[in-house]
């Protein structure tokens, strides 16, 4: 498989040096290559960037580069002007804030562009950039302004080339972080300033490698995204961005602390996927980090714990979420490139296989005694359990509908994809002690026990994403990757 120089590869117990690929930084163009190593230091490109001008200008990168045009700006500007209010203040505050506009000028004045269209950009944030001062000059606790430069800002770093040693990309994003820290101070509850500047933070981080200052970095950007998150609970973006940033953390910090860290970032991605159930970017993250966590906990020699999940499992649970990111982005060269390396980790010809405790077919709620643990199956059609008899050599394919499967004389648990309404975890004293999970049907709930809570949420997320793939009408792609 071709690298492009940099990349980090991915070690695969003893196996020749392979590379996991990654998905590129905007959301909206095809992925670049980039990889995660086996050891799970990421070098993931999924962030997303929120941020609009107060006006609505958008100055996003989560929907790809927009050009703004000067009637847009100018638009604004008049608005601003229109609205402001006298209000003096100090000739000393007066005087700091005019040179630090006078340093921030001069940085996005020195960026020029790499191409034609970049300077044409360039231009218009130039303008915009001082327009942002004066208004900063009239009133120094304008957040709005500030929070709006910092973004030109922000952008403007994103203009340099990557040769140009003047003005400092660096410098540029330095200069973003304080404006955005300005915005914050005057507005605490401005969570997309907290959530861009989090991310200009991990892009200086990023220019340190794996460092003190570095670490010191990712840290401050993990604070930032959490209170983001705080402020915004209901973000994917901002949830899949901590965990991008708690996987590059935990590639600098001692040992003794890694693992959890990367547990949290486990958590983030999936708490990612629970806001949006095709959120194939956070789908694809869990799935390198949890290759990753196997990596680790395979080198190490297995985990002192043993409630931890074995290498096996974590591989088997990564290829799950990998093969689901491709299912939902199949034109996605680096969802293909990493499937190919990872597809033979699943229990093929189905996505997952393992045991839930379950009750007597036709009886969801039977007394305790009665619920018996055996195995099930999941692959495209739908969840089924399967006879012991069977277990070597399991079935290929769902007949019927969502209820009771007839095995000579013993009656299954199936339960067919389309038949299903949600899927959630879930507590009742008439269920038999343990992870409960119950699948809403159209012939009413199934109710089954998973063996422990990371168990749970395992099957939680597979169940969900095979459904989510059959809604967008991706099932025949899931097919594919499963039956061969």
């Amino acid at each position: 498989m071709a690298t492009t120089p940099g990349e980090d590869d991915l070690q695969n117990g003893v196996e020749p040096k392979q590379t996991l690929p990654t998905a590129s930084q905007d959301s909206n163009s095809e992925p670049t290559t980039a990889t995660i190593t086996g050891n799970g230091d990421g070098d993931l490109k999924e962030e997303e960037r929120n941020g609009t001008t107060s006006n609505g200008a958008d100055m996003s990168k989560e929907k790809g580069n927009k050009t703004f045009t000067m009637r847009e700006l100018l638009s604004e500007l008049k608005s601003d002007e229109a609205d402001g209010t006298a209000t003096h203040y100090s000739p000393e505050s007066t005087q700091q804030h005019q040179v630090e506009s006078n340093a921030a000028m001069q940085l996005i004045n020195s960026v020029t562009g790499v191409d034609e269209e970049a300077r044409s950009r360039q231009r218009v944030l130039t303008f915009a950039a001082t327009r942002y001062a004066s208004a900063i000059e009239r009133n120094p606790d304008d957040y709005d302004a500030l929070y709006n430069w910092a973004l030109v800002l922000q952008e403007s770093a994103d203009n340099v080339s990557a040769d140009s040693i003047s003005p400092s990309k660096d410098a540029l994003l330095e200069e973003a972080c304080k404006k955005y820290d300005e915005a914050t101070r005057l507005c605490p509850t401005l969570h997309d300033a907290f959530y861009n500047w989090a991310i200009a933070i991990s892009d200086r981080a990023k220019m340190r490698g794996r460092t003190k200052e570095a670490e010191e970095l990712w840290k401050q950007a993990t604070n930032n995204y959490e209170k983001a998150v705080q402020l915004n609970w209901n973000s994917p973006q901002a949830l899949n961005n901590w965990g991008l940033a708690l996987q590059e953390l935990s590639a600098i910090v001692p040992a003794r602390e890694k693992q959890t860290i990367v547990k949290t970032a486990i958590s983030k991605f999936r708490a990612a996927i629970q806001l949006q159930f095709d959120f194939h970017r956070a789908i694809y993250n869990l799935g390198t980090v949890l290759y990753g966590l196997a990596e680790d906990t395979l080198r190490t020699g297995g985990s002192a714990n043993a409630k931890d999940i074995n290498p096996n499992e974590l591989y088997s649970q990564s290829a799950v979420y990998i093969a689901a990111a491709h299912a939902l982005k199949p034109n996605y060269s680096v969802y293909s490139s990493a499937l190919r390396l990872v597809r033979s980790m699943l229990p093929l010809p189905y996505l997952k296989v393992g045991y839930l405790t379950g009750p007597p077919a036709g009886k969801p709620i039977a007394p305790h005694n009665d619920w018996k643990r055996s195995q099930f199956v999941l692959n495209h059609e739908g969840l089924q359990q399967v006879s012991k008899l069977e277990q070597k050599q399991t079935p290929q394919n769902f007949s019927g509908r969502t209820g009771d499967v007839t095995n000579g004389d013993k009656k299954l648990i199936k339960i067919e994809v389309p038949d299903i309404f949600s899927v959630s975890a879930c507590a009742d004293l008439t269920l038999p002690p343990g992870a409960a999970l119950c699948i809403d049907t159209i012939n009413g709930p199934v109710f089954l026990i998973a063996d422990s809570w990371e168990s749970l949420d395992g099957w939680l997320d597979a169940i969900r994403l095979v459904y989510t793939i059959y809604a967008r009408g991706k099932s025949e792609v899931l097919a594919g990757i499963i039956t061969g």
